[in-house]
Formats: structure tokens, sequence, C-alpha cells
């Protein structure tokens, strides 16, 4: 990391490692047939050829304990294991666990009664997929419980919404964040794009009037709006906008109806926290952000980060740099940067 951002002036960097096992609270199994059981099986990059695996150590403590009953119990029931092709974990800190199960032939009523007996059997919550079907026995979400700064925050993570993979790890990136934000005055507003869940905005929304969040998926948007309801935060309008489309609205570029309701000329921004896809931010995006006194980027890809801080430090200076270890085994790396206005340009 030190080495992507040689060349630019930054103060130490703060790190916060993961557990070495045990950290991963979703996974995703390919299902492999062979001599008349399915088995767990992964495929390196760029090969066809599928291992067979019978434990996952950087899965969380529910993954390993339940890989090994669930299989048992799939194998037990034809009508569980017929085609079946994938397997998907997703658990919580608080413990729970729902398991999606995707076939190559539609799901049917027995198939409901069989899954209806593994849910009660392994205490889970189970999900039939298939081409145009989806059957849930019970929900399709789980609840989290994250605790940031000693406060408790409850969050519902949709089965096919995005969610933080290392939970123990977010927890840290979330404090780091929310002190980033801890010097705001309550006169002054947050702007936040790429707000998924709310999973950031939960807890950042503390530090501020009031938040103006955007979202492209549909399915965040409401997990998000579910996740300020039940933590209470009320101060936080989310509406579901790419950032490309927000900056074109701020900039009076072009009318939105999905801003019918926001006024926009009524918020105070002073800063910004972006949490951008791998590809980073856009050159209309950059440039919205330099218009803030103070911007927050967290960043899954450093490369990209590195680009986009080659024009924000022209305008901005880097005050604090951290790196959260999410994804503990594999070259990617998340990162955060917090930014301040410079006195002049540079």
């Amino acid at each position: 990391f030190k080495e992507i951002l040689e060349g630019l002036t930054y103060p130490e960097i703060e790190v916060f490692d993961s557990a070495p096992s045990q950290f991963r609270m979703r996974a995703e199994f390919r299902i492999w047939h062979e001599d008349g059981r399915a088995h767990y099986a992964m495929n390196r990059a760029g090969e066809k050829r599928p291992y067979i695996i019978d434990s996952f150590p950087i899965g969380g403590p529910l993954i390993n304990k339940l890989m090994t009953p669930l299989i048992e119990a799939i194998n037990a029931q034809p009508v569980l294991s017929k085609r079946l092709f994938t397997a998907e974990f997703l658990t919580t800190l608080s413990g729970e666990v729902l398991v999606t199960l995707i076939y190559h032939r539609p799901v049917d009523e027995e198939w409901q009664q069989a899954a209806q007996q593994l849910q009660t059997d392994l205490n889970i919550m189970v999900i039939g997929r298939s081409r145009k079907q989806k059957v849930v026995l019970e929900r399709d979400y789980v609840m989290e419980k994250l605790t940031v700064d000693g406060r408790e925050y409850q969050y519902q993570q949709v089965e096919s919404g995005f969610t933080q993979p290392n939970a123990e790890v977010n927890q840290k990136m979330l404090s780091w964040a929310s002190s980033c934000c801890a010097d705001s005055t309550k006169d002054q507003d947050l702007l936040e794009l790429y707000c998924g869940n709310g999973n950031f905005t939960v807890v950042l929304a503390q530090h501020f009037k009031s938040v103006l969040a955007t979202e492209i998926s549909k399915i965040s948007v409401r997990s998000a709006e579910k996740n300020f309801a039940l933590n209470s935060v009320e101060n936080v309008s989310v509406v579901r906008m790419s950032s490309e489309e927000f900056t074109q609205a701020l900039n009076g570029e072009r009318p939105f109806r999905r801003l019918a309701a926001i006024d926009l000329d009524s918020y105070n921004f002073s800063t910004i926290f972006v949490d951008p896809p791998r590809a980073g931010l856009d050159d209309g995006t950059l440039a919205l952000a330099q218009r803030f006194d103070t911007i927050l980027y967290i960043s899954c890809n450093p490369q990209t980060l590195r680009d986009n801080l080659d024009s924000l430090t022209k305008t901005h200076k880097i005050v604090k740099t951290a790196i959260f270890d999410q994804f503990p085994w594999t070259d990617h790396l998340e990162s955060g940067v917090l930014l301040k206005r410079r006195a002049a340009p540079v």
C-alpha cells in the first residue's frame, strides 16, 4: 500500500487486522456430483477442474459448523440433492444463518417439504432458487448486530444484496470512519454516494444535522431505509441514483423526478463520503468531491484510489490513512483516506 501511495504526503497508516481464520460471514460453493453424492467444490481461477472440499477455514464459525451436517442432510434426501449446483451461506455475528440452494430444475412442493424439515433440523433458514424461481421458506434476509464504539447497531442483510464479508473488520472500519467525522458540527450536512444498505450511514448520521445518501440498487435502498428505522436514524434521506446522475442534478444539468421531494439548496454540505466500486470515482464525481471541505473515501481497490488521489490532492491534503484487512489470504485490500481542503490549490 505504501508503494502505491509513493509520491504522496500522508500521515502514518493505521492498520486494522483480521483474525487469520473463521472471519468470512458469507460464502458460495459449487456443488459437484460424484459417486452418487453431492460435494462442495471450488475452482482455481482460470481452471474448470473442480476441487472437492470438506472444510473452509476462512469461513465464519457458523459456516464451518454447518457445512458437514448440511451436505449430509442434502445427500440423505434425493429431492434436495438432485441437480443442485450451488450452495450459498449468509451468516451473522448475531447467530443467524440463511442458506440458498440453487438448482438446474424447478423446486416443487416435495422439495419444499424436505427443505422445511432441513430448516427445522439444522436451525437455519432456507431459500430455493432455480431459473426465474425463488422460494422463500421463512425470510430472505438475516438480522445482524454490530457493535461500534460501545453501541449496538442492527442491520437487515438481504440474501441477494451486498454486505461486508468480514464483520469483525467491518466494525473496526465503521469505528474509524466515525472518528473521521467526530469534529463535524450539528449545522453541517453529509452527502454519501454508494450508500449500499446503509452500513456506514447508520453510524455516521449522528455527527451531522442531516444526511443525503444515494444508491443505485433497489434492494439496497429498501434495506437502507429499513436499517435507518431499526436504529432510529431520522435525519437521513436516501434516493435511488447513480453518482453520475446525482452529479448532474447538483450541477443543475438536468432534473430528476426521484429528487422532486428533495430541496438540494437547503443542505449545508461540509463532507462527502464515498465508497465506490473497484473502478473508483469517475471524472464528474471527482470534480464534485473537490467542492467539499472534507472528503472521506473508503476504497476496495488501492490502485484506483491512488489514481483518484492524484486529482484530489491538488485541492485537498490527506490527514488520515488506514488499511483494513477485510480479505486475508487474497490480493484484495480495503483502505480509507480522510482529506481536508488545502488553504490554496497546489
